[in-house]
């Protein structure tokens, strides 16, 4: 059974819900409404027993659609912002499962969507990485905190600074993914430890995710704070370049402050 919607789609496979971001057009890039949406679809699927989230298209999700910080709305970008931390929430406080079937790209807030999931499994033309140096803008809802603790602080920065791009493999070597396949077998292999997941205790089963999750509960200041900044900076030389040189396809022309 499938649940359609513009932006988001929901399909039940046995007890198994499949949440796909629906924009293809803009490689799965969320505004405000689609974040929200999102958030709607994932705590709609805690009856199920395994939640998955995977795109359409060509990508899994390139974070919060730039176009908005090219000529932002303040109210319009705090939404969005507040709106990734609600979903990321939603992922970690879900009764089930969340694992992300990384079907293509996932950058900025798409590769914090793959951090916030409890389990990450790629398709191996997946490429990963952090965006915000390069676009004006900062990965503060787990690419600058909570991934340092599967990849260590150093690689952390590197990944959230540098703004480079690692394939699957190298994100998999990293503790970054839990396992990697060839494009055509993604969805087979996502069934798979779905199904090895509904095999388990439920009760259980949740009892470990929300314990697990005392990383995710500690870094809840730095997501905080770091939204604040985020919030302060709407408007910026900076946001406003970074943004309209990657619509633009060219190098942005940053300007030191100092």
């Amino acid at each position: 059974m499938a649940e359609d919607s513009e932006d988001v789609t929901v399909e039940r496979r046995g007890d198994v819900a499949w949440v796909r971001l629906n924009r293809p057009d803009r490689m799965n890039a969320y505004d405000a409404a689609m974040g929200r949406a999102l958030t709607d679809a994932v705590r709609g699927a805690a009856d199920a027993g395994v939640i998955v989230l995977t795109g359409t298209g060509r990508a899994f999700c390139a974070g919060g659609y730039l176009a908005n910080l090219a000529d932002p709305d303040p109210e319009e970008l705090r939404g969005m912002f507040f709106a990734s931390l609600e979903l990321f929430d939603v992922i970690r406080t879900s009764p089930r499962p969340v694992i992300a079937a990384v079907n293509g790209a996932a950058a900025g807030g798409g590769n914090e969507l793959v951090v916030a999931c409890d389990l990450a499994i790629a398709a191996r033309s997946a490429k990963l990485g952090q965006t915000g140096p390069r676009v004006g803008s900062a990965p503060v809802l787990g690419g600058t905190n909570l991934l340092a603790i599967s990849v260590g602080e150093k690689r952390a920065k590197e990944i959230s600074m540098m703004c480079r791009r690692y394939t699957a493999e190298q994100a998999l070597q990293l503790g970054w993914l839990n396992a990697v396949v060839d494009d055509d077998d993604l969805e087979a292999e996502v069934t798979r430890w779905a199904d090895e997941l509904l095999a388990l205790s439920p009760r259980y089963l949740e009892i470990a995710k929300i314990s697990s999750n005392v990383w995710w509960n500690a870094c809840r200041d730095s997501y905080v704070s770091g939204l604040g900044m985020l919030v302060q900076a709407i408007g910026s030389d900076d946001m406003r370049e970074g943004a309209a040189a990657f619509m633009e396809k060219r190098a942005p022309r940053f300007r030191d402050p100092r």
